[in-house]
């Protein structure tokens, strides 16, 4: 560990409740312990205020200031990412369609000197969530654009039901919209070998309010989430403000890189990278998405 880095965790991270220098105290072990608890029997985990409170409004602000070179696009889709006229039994959950409208800026668009970008890239913050999500190794995806991104949600707009292609995902709200802007997930929905169609049926039609979580989220706050397993979605995102959240993509093996129709769909390009990486994607289960 350089003494750069820690200097950058020590000023970022509020490391009296996550002492990310100090692989080997208390404090550390108590923080992954509760992650991992939440992770295991909720399926999501919240640390508050990871960042401290001094850079909030740095943090908000840096945000704001990319959040214009988002790309936007309103379109169909469904919870599983796949095509909405896809030949599928009449009453398969794919078959119902969402308006989506979201914006995300790309990893090349984010300064390598803002908050977010300096957490993504540091050794001390890969090693703190790999303990937490309980793999021996993160790795920064190689694609130079999703790595790191990220989400704009506008007012008037939602992020509809889906589930995650990433066992794991990482992310950190920059900005809380006004009102609405809820992060809503049912735990645990499917397995790597139950699609569990019925209940996320259920869900999607309105009727599964009892296999609904919701949690509200404040800027700072880190969130460990497993959703590639659990259907969640951000409700719709009322007043004047957008809501904001980092997305930190890490993967348990390096070289990772989006397919191009995916990537094309939620940046609106693609880079040479992407283009001689397609057929070449590993999966780790053969759920839909």
């Amino acid at each position: 560990m350089s003494a750069s880095e820690a200097g950058l965790v020590e000023q970022v991270v509020d490391t009296g409740r996550y002492p990310l220098t100090d692989p080997d105290s208390t404090a550390w072990k108590d923080a992954v312990d509760r992650a991992r608890r939440d992770l295991r029997e909720l399926g999501c985990s919240v640390l508050s205020n990871f960042v401290r409170s001094s850079l909030h409004e740095e943090l908000r602000a840096e945000g704001a200031a990319i959040a214009p070179l988002a790309h936007y696009d309103v379109e169909v889709v469904n919870a599983y990412n796949i095509a909405v006229d896809a030949e599928l039994p009449e009453d398969h959950p794919a078959r119902t369609a969402m308006e989506r409208g979201n914006a995300f800026v790309a990893r090349d668009a984010i300064p390598r000197q803002a908050i977010i970008h300096r957490l993504y890239t540091s050794e001390l913050f890969q090693r703190f969530i790999a303990e937490c999500v309980e793999v021996p190794r993160v790795h920064e995806l190689a694609d130079p654009l999703a790595g790191l991104c990220l989400n704009v949600v506008r007012p008037g707009m939602d992020h509809p039901w889906h589930f995650d292609t990433n066992e794991f995902a990482v992310s950190l709200l920059t900005q809380q919209s006004e009102d609405g802007g809820v992060f809503e997930y049912c735990p645990g929905i499917r397995s790597a070998r139950d699609e569990n169609f019925g209940d996320v049926r259920a869900v999607l039609a309105g009727d599964g309010e009892h296999l609904v979580r919701r949690i509200a989220l404040r800027p700072g706050d880190l969130q460990l989430f497993r959703g590639r397993y659990s259907l969640h979605r951000v409700t719709t995102v009322r007043g004047a403000t957008a809501r904001h959240t980092a997305i930190f993509a890490y993967s348990e093996r390096p070289g990772v890189i989006g397919s191009v129709a995916r990537t094309k769909q939620i940046f609106g390009r693609v880079l040479p990278e992407h283009l001689a990486a397609e057929g070449r994607a590993v999966r780790v289960d053969q759920l839909l998405d």
